[in-house]
């Protein structure tokens, strides 16, 4: 198992300068074992737990067959999994770390028309697991809920489009625990600090899935696109807050957090998704890398 501290700047993204460090750094690496890094709590966590579709993650993608058209056969996909994770993720191992891992709810006194600093996660999932996740969050303390709802112009089922009614949404779920989140729309401070009015947009619990562009590798079968990562992102936290996520898989949601000027730390298990997030999706200027084998060796040695 091995880490790389990706990137630690004083400056920010265009120019902007930031009161503290902005690190984002991606670990090969389980969450269970967080505390060897010193990571800072999170103000936000968001990740993309395994849908558990085992066997039949391309059952309904042209990726089943070769150049994607059932007249060339099955292509070396048909019938695999996209991931390991799926089998052996451990989801009250997840709700226990966010538990960990997020910062304590805002204890101030609460402003008329105004959201308090509390943490929040959010978690992508299937619309079949938001039941079990929600009591699962429910018994770490994650005890409110909003549904999310992302809007696709396609689908992947597209060998299932002549047969039934096929998806094109994907659906997250936002976990607090007591007080409301921190919640950013546009909003502007007056002076006296009062709300300016006719600032602000009213964010709804739905948003279009935009796609990624070519100057975004694609590494991950299940990867979000940046542009949604960015608006939960943008909407949850400020500028030098603290974002984790612990099943980091392509390092997109990293990569989203860095380019908004927030710290970023992710975990990866994978060695071929860690490799191609830290060489692809984070190819950024970065300090010597250190891995888990030099502390061993320094062990050693004493």
């Amino acid at each position: 198992m091995s880490t790389i501290k990706i990137l630690e700047l004083f400056g920010g993204i265009g120019g902007k300068k930031m009161n503290k460090k902005t690190k984002c750094e991606i670990y090969r690496d389980s969450m269970q074992n967080y505390k060897k890094y010193a990571i800072p709590p999170a103000q936000l966590i968001i990740a993309d737990v395994p849908y558990n579709v085992g066997t039949n993650f391309y059952g309904s993608n042209p990726m089943w067959y070769v150049g994607g058209d059932n007249k060339n056969g099955e292509s070396k996909l048909a019938g695999k999994a996209a991931f390991n994770s799926d089998f052996n993720f451990n989801l009250y191992e997840y709700f226990h770390f966010c538990s960990r891992m997020l910062k304590k709810d805002d204890k101030k006194p609460s402003v008329r028309g105004r959201s308090t600093d509390s943490p929040c996660m959010i978690v992508f999932c299937s619309f079949e697991q938001t039941h079990t996740l929600i009591e699962a969050a429910k018994k770490h303390g994650f005890v409110n809920y909003i549904p999310l709802i992302f809007i696709k112009n396609h689908s992947p089922q597209v060998l299932k489009a002549n047969m039934r009614i096929v998806g094109a949404t994907e659906y997250a779920l936002l976990f607090y625990r007591g007080r409301l989140p921190k919640f950013r729309n546009g909003v502007k401070i007056d002076e006296n600090g009062k709300n300016i009015v006719g600032t602000g947009h009213m964010v709804f619990n739905w948003f279009e899935w935009g796609r990624d562009g070519r100057e975004i590798p694609k590494i991950h079968p299940a990867q979000k696109p940046i542009s949604v990562l960015k608006k939960l992102i943008e909407v949850c936290t400020d500028e030098g807050d603290v974002v984790i996520d612990p099943c980091c898989g392509s390092g997109s949601t990293l990569r989203a957090a860095y380019e908004l000027n927030r710290s970023a730390f992710g975990f990866e298990i994978d060695r071929n998704f860690y490799n191609r997030a830290k060489n692809e999706m984070l190819k950024f200027p970065r300090e010597k890398q250190t891995t888990i084998f030099d502390y061993a060796e320094a062990d050693k040695e004493e």
